[in-house]
């Protein structure tokens, strides 16, 4: 039996590094819990095959939001896998295209969607674009809603594939 937080290479490493900086987050509101942990996804549909499509592994927020692996198929290398935004107040949406778009849309570090209104970072946010070079070779994304963007057909799938749980 292994002691790997996760089945995902990358997964791992980031949780080596989250344990290394201990308490202190490296990106608002983001932190791993137990990889698969239930995410509240039985609140949206109790339908099997809609909680087993989902494979949940990090808070999105210091509110009860979380990030999940969305199962849109049988690819093998779950960190390809789109990422799901499974929000604490009704919100439902693929947030990027796959695990290492999403480690770099962290380096945004606070509501990323709004990185106008940044003024300071996290305790850890240096370390942590410095890890994200060494280990995958990224960068903070140079505009953050152009790489956000990138998402919006996997969004749009994601979407339609909600409705079929009467998910809107």
């Amino acid at each position: 039996m292994s002691d790997a937080y996760s089945p995902v290479p990358e997964l791992n490493l980031l949780k080596a590094f989250q344990d290394r900086t201990g308490p202190v987050f490296y990106s608002e509101g983001f932190e791993l819990h137990a990889y698969g942990e239930d995410a509240g996804l039985g609140t949206w549909s109790e339908d099997p095959e809609f909680v087993s499509r989902f494979i949940p592994f990090a808070n999105a927020t210091g509110s009860g939001s979380n990030y999940a692996f969305w199962r849109c198929d049988d690819r093998p290398d779950v960190a390809d896998l789109p990422i799901a935004f499974i929000g604490d107040e009704g919100d439902l949406y693929i947030v990027a295209r796959n695990l290492l778009e999403l480690l770099q849309l962290l380096t945004i570090d606070n509501e990323w969607l709004e990185p106008d209104f940044v003024e300071q970072h996290t305790g850890a946010h240096v370390e942590y674009v410095a890890w994200l070079d060494e280990t995958f070779g990224l960068r903070p994304p140079e505009d953050a809603r152009a790489l956000r963007d990138l998402s919006k057909e996997d969004d749009a799938r994601f979407q339609a594939w909600l409705g079929r749980f009467g998910i809107e």
